[in-house]
């Protein structure tokens, strides 16, 4: 992406404490459902308290993505309209990422919130998303889509100046990973699978020395991969990404938001947004 804007930096520094409190009134209300067992209820606790912050700050908001279609869900819905008026800005929202998480009491379920300029976020269609990141630090190029998972990790290990034993990559424990799995070990590197979480997961490449994680692999959904870039694009962290299609409704979502390209690796460096003259749900 270009360098910041003018405009870009003071809306940063206006709205910095205002996010925050919308994500922090968001995970009090799904916190009132930690341990349970209501996935839905937590849910449903944490998008209608951060739609009511997100009511009262001074923007003219779009949701880019969010919680679904409109005439699937009540509030956060693509193409919904926000804020009190001001700065034209895309929102991308998840509320309670890591729902069965919060339902379970377990670490990692976060309220997510990304605001750009408008056009600034790719509107990713509700389908999967192979993805590859790491934390600050490196040069750009350092770990791509287009190598290898042994590449990746052989050239991550001699750019931190470690053997390639000591990085360790997160993977999401999922059936369509054992082939991903196998390769990482066969490679040397260490493995951290998580339950769920995938933007945590995305986020704890950013420092190392705290999560133990060098290095996040995987296909998980697209949305959350918006999420990712954003916080790594604040971080100073490189993602990759590439829309995965499995099959003609997943084209169809994309094709309806101006994608026609499913080869196109998206990233927080090259991604420029699409021409949409009717931006819809997928």
């Amino acid at each position: 992406m270009e360098e910041l804007s003018a405009s870009a930096h003071k809306l940063m520094r206006t709205l910095t404490f205002d996010i925050a409190r919308v994500t922090e009134a968001a995970a009090v209300a799904a916190a009132h459902y930690r341990g349970r067992g209501d996935e839905m209820k937590a849910d449903v606790a944490a998008a209608r308290a951060m739609r009511r912050e997100l009511s009262d700050l001074p923007i003219s908001g779009r949701i880019v993505i969010g919680e679904g279609e409109q005439d699937e869900v009540p509030v956060l819905y693509i193409g919904e309209e926000l804020g009190r008026g001001g700065s034209e800005v895309d929102i991308a929202v998840d509320p309670l990422e890591g729902i069965s998480l919060c339902a379970k009491s377990l670490p990692g379920a976060l309220s997510v919130l990304a605001i750009a300029q408008r056009g600034g976020l790719l509107h990713a269609p509700d389908m999967y998303m192979e993805k590859i990141a790491i934390g600050p630090g490196y040069e750009a190029g350092v770990v791509s889509l287009d190598r290898t998972v042994a590449e990746n990790l052989n050239r991550l290990a001699e750019a931190k100046g470690v053997p390639v034993r000591e990085i360790t990559a997160c993977v999401l424990d999922r059936p369509r990973h054992a082939k991903l799995i196998g390769e990482i070990r066969a490679a040397g590197a260490g493995i951290a699978l998580i339950g769920d979480g995938d933007i945590a997961g995305v986020i704890h490449t950013c420092e190392p020395e705290e999560t133990g994680i060098d290095i996040y692999l995987g296909t998980g959904g697209a949305p959350e991969g918006v999420l990712a870039a954003a916080a790594l694009r604040c971080t100073g962290g490189q993602i990759q990404g590439k829309l995965s299609a499995l099959n003609a409704e997943h084209v169809k979502r994309a094709e309806a938001l101006g994608i026609t390209d499913l080869t196109r690796i998206y990233s927080t460096a090259t991604w420029r947004p699409a021409t949409l003259s009717s931006p819809r749900p997928a």
